[in-house]
């Protein structure tokens, strides 16, 4: 399993360990509709109040993964509920990886959203 693969894996199952996990102790992920958050200790409040406000991924099913080198790039589609509703939305991440695990997660969407993420 890739390290995308793996993190993907850490969403799908709601376990925020195995999400930090993979990632270097100063990652940086950018989601597809903007907030930044950077290094272990913002990702791990960033997930754990997602998951604390009814976030739930229903299904994240990748089409197709593509390493090089130390990058992986996915194509995606993402479906979710939070706060009581349901979205699903198609999209792209770009890892870039350091001794393995991702250092730098960048995702693209086809559509936004229907929640934003206020004051983290």
């Amino acid at each position: 399993m890739t390290a995308l693969e793996q993190y993907v894996a850490g969403w799908r199952n709601h376990d925020a360990a195995a999400i930090l996990e993979v990632l270097t102790p100063d990652c940086i992920v950018i989601e597809s509709f903007g907030p930044v958050y950077r290094g272990h200790d913002v990702i791990a409040q960033w997930v754990s109040t997602w998951l604390a406000e009814d976030g739930r991924v229903l299904d994240w099913t990748i089409h197709e993964l593509r390493s090089m080198g130390d990058v992986q790039i996915a194509d995606w589609t993402f479906h979710y509920s939070w706060r009581g509703k349901e979205n699903t939305f198609d999209g792209a991440t770009i890892a870039k990886l350091h001794d393995g695990k991702i250092a730098y997660l960048r995702e693209y969407a086809t559509t936004a959203p229907l929640y934003d993420w206020q004051g983290l």
